[in-house]
């Protein structure tokens, strides 16, 4: 049995610059893996065989099953496998699981059928299916521009704690779409705020919450009901500025020490309030 682990990730900024002729949106981003994985277990199997605890977890509708199956298509392999996902990065969270979980497939599925394949030629099947997906090869910290594809690696950031809250708001369909249709050109950027984070970060500087940048908190609050209010709690427990993890629902703040993160965390939870903590790594 083969098992790999697959990070999650923030965005440290996001921008979107323009709608691009092809119907994607131009980026700019600073990306980092964080220490909240999924684990994905590979066992041999006759056909493609897809298991998850999770029962809101459905291998049809993952990039997860996309994935094997291109790539079973693109090594002309006969045989299957059995992939376990074992998820700690909720459901459409805007962490990134998913298309981490589908880098881990790539991945694993090579090692377990014994395949000779290049990461760059697996970089290049995961650019057709997610956009974020290229950033997982490599993970740490990274600029991604382009639709996102386009990874330039940075120099790791010193060790941040993060809290991640974890809000009950009702899922969005096609949530990336959704976030995406409610931007209006005043709300593009021309990645001013991503630039200066890469030239800060290039010269040995710590991230702060100065940094942050997300297009997406100009729409999040008006499109996950119930999001405000749980953004407020969160801001009034944390005592600091509260953000969105990409195209969200998810909040985060970023502390210099894992004592103060988990003292948060504490109190979230006795508000009854999903959070967990977390800490910037390399992968």
């Amino acid at each position: 049995m083969i098992a790999l682990d697959a990070h999650a990730k923030i965005n440290l900024t996001l921008e979107v610059l323009d709608k691009r002729m092809d119907g994607y949106h131009e980026i700019r981003s600073v990306m980092q893996t964080i220490s909240l994985y999924d684990r994905l277990c590979f066992e041999e199997d006759q056909y493609l065989n897809f298991q998850c605890a999770d029962s809101n977890w459905v291998a049809n509708k993952s990039l997860v099953s996309r994935t094997a199956e291109l790539l079973k298509c693109h090594m002309g392999m006969q045989q299957g496998a059995k992939i376990t996902v074992d998820k700690c990065i909720p459901l459409s969270s805007g962490l990134g699981g998913d298309s981490s979980d589908a880098v881990a497939v790539l991945r694993g599925l090579v090692r377990l059928w014994g395949g000779n394949v290049a990461d760059s030629d697996l970089a290049g099947l995961a650019a057709t299916l997610g956009s974020d997906m290229p950033f997982f090869f490599s993970g740490g910290t990274a600029l991604a521009s382009g639709r996102g594809e386009i990874i330039t690696a940075l120099p790791e950031i010193s060790c941040v704690w993060l809290v991640l809250l974890f809000p009950q708001v009702p899922c969005l369909t096609s949530k990336t779409a959704t976030m995406y249709s409610l931007l209006r050109p005043e709300h593009f950027t021309c990645g001013e705020n991503t630039d200066a984070l890469a030239a800060r970060l290039g010269h040995g500087a710590t991230v702060t919450s100065g940094d942050m940048f997300n297009v997406f908190e100009k729409v999040a609050k008006l499109a996950f009901s119930g999001l405000e209010q749980c953004w407020m709690n969160f801001q009034q427990i944390a005592g600091v500025p509260v953000h969105l993890a990409g195209a969200g629902p998810t909040l985060f703040t970023l502390f210099d020490d894992e004592i103060t993160a988990r003292h948060i965390q504490q109190r979230l939870h006795d508000a009854g309030m999903n959070a967990c903590v977390a800490v910037t790594c390399g992968i």
